[in-house]
Parts: C-alpha cells; structure tokens; sequence
C-alpha cells in the first residue's frame, strides 16, 4: 500500500489517562490529546474505574483530535488501533451497557477466591493452562468474587469485557477482546488459545458464553459507526483493528526489534520487557509471550505494580515541605527531588523502600500479601534520603524482575525507557547502575504508548509490511545514559540485603494479611 497520504490512529487507555495520537506514515505526529482518568475506592484492596468516564473522556480527545487534523487527514485515516490497561473485569449486560464498575488489575478484593480457584484446580495444573503464576490481579478470582458477592449483576451480565475492547465496542457496535489482551486473563488456555474449561467450571460459569470472541490483534472487527462518528468526529467507516494490551503497545513503541534489547514503559506502574530466543517454561516467574518478529520470536513481559505511583504517593502523602521549596527554588516538584536525591550517597545510608504499595505485588513475586515498606530509617533520616531512597527501591524492584527473566533465559543488555519516569536523569542513572548496562532514553514521540498502537493499526492495514523494519526505522533515542561505576559497586553490596530481607518477612506479611482481615 502506497504511504502517501496514508495517517494512522493510535489510542491507549491507561490508569491514569487516555491519550491519542494520529501519525502520518512516516511517523510524524499530526495531532495528540490527552484526557485524566479517575479511580474509584470502594472498600479496602478495591480499585474500580467508570467505564462511562472512559468513553467520555476518549469521545473528548478524539474530538479534539479530528478537529486540530481536519477532514481531508481524518477522511485518510486508514486504521485505528486501541491499547489498554488490563486484565480488567466489566461486566456488560444484553445491550451493551456496564451493570457494574471496571473492577481493574491493581484491584486486590479476590484474594480468597484466587487461592480458592487455584487450589481446586491444582497449582501445577493451573499454572500449565494459562501460562503464569496465579495473582488477584487476574480474572479467575475476580470473577468468582463477582459472582459469589453481587449475583444480582452478575445474573445481568452477558458479556466480560477488557478496557479496550469497550473502546472498540463503542466504535463498532461488535463485542470482540483481542488474543493478547486474552491470553493475559488467565482464562485463556495457552496451549490451544480457547478459552480454559476448567477455569470456568470452577468458578461456575461457561467462558464461551459470557467470554466475547477472540481475535487476532490484528484483525479489523469493524468499521466506525454513524453514531459514534458523530460522537468523536472521525470518519464512518474507518477501519477499527482488535488492537492489544498496553504491555504489547509498549513493546512495540520502545523499539524492541532484536535480542539482548530490553525495555522499560515507566509510569504508574512499569513493564518490564527483555528479550528472548525461545518460549519459556510456563512456571517460571515471569513468561514469555509471542512477538512475530523474525529478529526477536519472544519476548519477557514483567509488570511492577507501583513505581511511579511511589513517587507520587510521596509527594501527595509527605511531600509538602518540598513542594513549598520547590515553588520557592522556580523548580518543578519533580526536578527539585531528582536534585535532592543526588545530594544522598547511592545506598541512601542503608534506607531501604520496597515499592509494594498496592497490597501485593506482580512480577516477580506474584502475591497478594506483600506491602510497601521502609526499613533502615533513623534519627538522621531526611526527606532527601526517604526521596532517594524511592528512586533506589523501585530500581531494586526492576533488578529482581530482571534476574528472573535472565534465570528463565531471557537476554538484555541495554535498557529502552519511556514514559513519564524517563523524565527523571537521577532516577535513570541509578536504574543503568543497578543493571550494569546502558539506559536508552527515547524521544518524546517514540515510546508513547499510543505510537505503538499506531505501528499495529499501520501492519493490520498492510501501511507497514513488515513491523521490525517500520520499528527499527520510527523509533528514536534522544539520549544513553551509562552507568556510573561507584554507584554500581555500592549496589551489587546493597542488593542481596534487598532480597534476602523481604524473603525473612514474606510469612510474616502473609500472616499480617490474614490477621488485619480478621480484625
């Protein structure tokens, strides 16, 4: 297919916005637009989202989108690719409409249910049918907690939806989750790609039925309909693809194309990918997932619940002195605590953080009952050493995912960043010294989530043949960052503390758990 006047439209739905962005095929950028995202917290360990607000807040950016375009581009538009947050459980009924909450990943009520469905089925079992360690972050404990605890709305659902699936529903009218986005429910079988029987016939329900079809990500399940054209201002008729996670998205934005290429997607959370010759073993911490790049056949795919969320945490939670001296100093509060962490020795003075913030944690120690914690403070603790010491605890966090994907076999020897935590130089010179390897800082356009969207919707249309040339060709590195060797020395010392202090705590936390829940 000819590129000449050939544009492309990428969406991802993130935790905590939306963002679009139309491209030509040459990967210029022709219009951006951005819409925040709010959480709902009905009860302890519960995170829900509006699917309405999605919608809304997507209908928003499009809008602003077509309109800063214009007809002749967005009448060109070729293909629309949707990435998301997930796994995500929505419950829709007959017609389409949500009988209940998003009820998102970072949600933690199921952790009975999830022990319950895996101990019924097996662990060996049930880590052999859908490809990983079993987490409350996934559906199969979700999904019984909803049936078991609200049978009123669940009696009312027809249909389990994915964030982005939703997305394209309301574009299309056609109730469809794409096979990646699937394959990362655990209600998928891995082996066969249908969905798991005996997953479902322990939580009692029959997945074919209440389960949308799967299809490939790059499949167009339909075309933009009159109704929502009038909504968001794009064409009727413009081809919507089945589009993908946000981890997929990701990948393919920060330029992953070959092995011994890494990457990390860093914003509220992180997703870690490294790359890898062959399939892994299904019960090793972290998993492979297919990728269809002759250069790269699979690649790691590890999620850190609260990296960016930790630095926030602090600023909204103990931060106000340094906001006010960032506001005195014309600084931005972040650049003021890159500054202020430089000030500390790497080590931080033996203050150590662990970034499980959101009552557990995913990759690589895929438990409910981890917590985020300090320990090391004392009297001469400052704010300076607990901010460094963030910076430091999240990056030990990425060097344990990393180990386990090199132990599973996985290789990287360079670290592609983006999002909004590659904005922080303090934070990616400790994050290239805890990995003994350089950090590839991507320009402001490569790496955006939604410009991996656009790669896909580009390769579904025929746009972009072949998908590891487009992405070799698109994606840029604005700067390296090296290691700095004294920081390294002092974090090979540091590091075994890391791991070995929350391996003496880890009972003791899943106790806690089981005690606090009682109380």
């Amino acid at each position: 297919m000819s590129t000449q006047e050939n544009y492309l439209l990428g969406i991802d739905l993130g935790t905590t916005n939306v963002k679009g962005n139309i491209m030509d095929a040459e990967g210029n950028l022709i219009a951006t637009a951005s819409r925040s995202l709010g959480k709902i917290f009905p009860g302890q360990n519960m995170i829900e989202q509006d699917p309405k607000e999605w919608w809304n807040a997507t209908a928003a950016i499009l809008k602003h989108m077509t309109s800063e375009a214009g007809k002749d581009i967005v009448s060109n538009i070729k293909g629309i690719s949707i990435s998301s947050q997930c796994p995500t459980l929505l419950p829709l009924d007959s017609e389409g409409n949500p009988v209940h909450n998003a009820i998102i990943y970072a949600d933690g009520r199921c952790v009975a249910e999830t022990n319950e469905v895996t101990e019924k089925i097996g662990f060996d079992k049930f880590v052999s049918i859908v490809g990983g360690q079993p987490s409350v972050a996934f559906l199969p404990g979700k999904l019984l907690w909803f049936k078991r605890y609200l049978p009123e709305e669940f009696e009312r659902t027809a249909t389990i939806m994915q964030a982005n699936s939703y997305l394209n529903y309301k574009l299309t009218d056609e109730l469809t989750i794409d096979v990646d986005t699937a394959s990362r429910t655990q209600l998928m079988n891995l082996a066969t790609l249908e969905w798991a029987d005996e997953v479902g016939e322990v939580i009692g329900v029959d997945l074919n039925k209440i389960m949308p079809a799967v299809k490939k990500c790059t499949d167009v399940i339909g075309k933009v309909t009159a109704k929502a054209a009038q909504e968001t201002g794009l064409a009727e008729g413009t081809p919507v693809v089945a589009g993908c996670s946000d981890a997929m998205a990701s990948m393919y934005a920060i330029g992953l194309s070959k092995l011994g290429d890494a990457g990390e997607s860093a914003g509220t959370s992180s997703l870690i990918f490294a790359s890898a010759p062959a399939a892994s073993a299904c019960d090793v911490p972290v998993v492979t997932r297919p990728v269809g790049l002759e250069t790269m056949p699979f690649v790691y795919d590890g999620p850190i619940g609260t990296t960016g969320a930790a630095i926030r945490w602090y600023v909204e939670q103990m931060g106000e002195a340094d906001v006010a001296s960032s506001i005195e100093a014309g600084k931005n509060i972040y650049d003021y605590m890159n500054k202020a962490a430089l000030e500390i020795k790497p080590g931080s003075e033996g203050l150590f953080f662990y970034p499980y913030m959101a009552g557990g944690e995913r990759a690589p120690l895929w438990n409910s009952h981890a917590r985020g914690m300090f320990i090391g403070l004392n009297l001469t603790t400052d704010r300076a050493h607990i901010i460094r010491a963030i910076f430091e605890g999240t990056a030990f966090a990425l060097r344990h995912v990393m180990d386990a994907i090199k132990d599973a076999g996985g290789v990287a020897e360079n670290l592609r960043i983006t999002g909004g935590g590659a904005k922080s130089m303090t934070w990616n010179k400790i994050k290239a010294s805890m990995l003994h390897m350089p950090v590839y800082v991507l320009d402001d356009i490569s790496g955006d989530v939604p410009f991996g969207d656009v790669l896909l919707a580009g390769h579904a249309v025929g746009i972009f043949p072949d998908l590891s040339e487009a992405v070799k060709k698109m994606v840029k590195i604005k700067e390296v960052v090296e290691p700095i060797p004294e920081w390294e020395e002092a974090y090979d010392k540091l590091y075994p503390y890391y791991i070995d202090m929350y391996k003496h705590l880890d009972g003791d936390l899943k106790n806690l758990q089981s005690t606090v829940a009682s109380i």
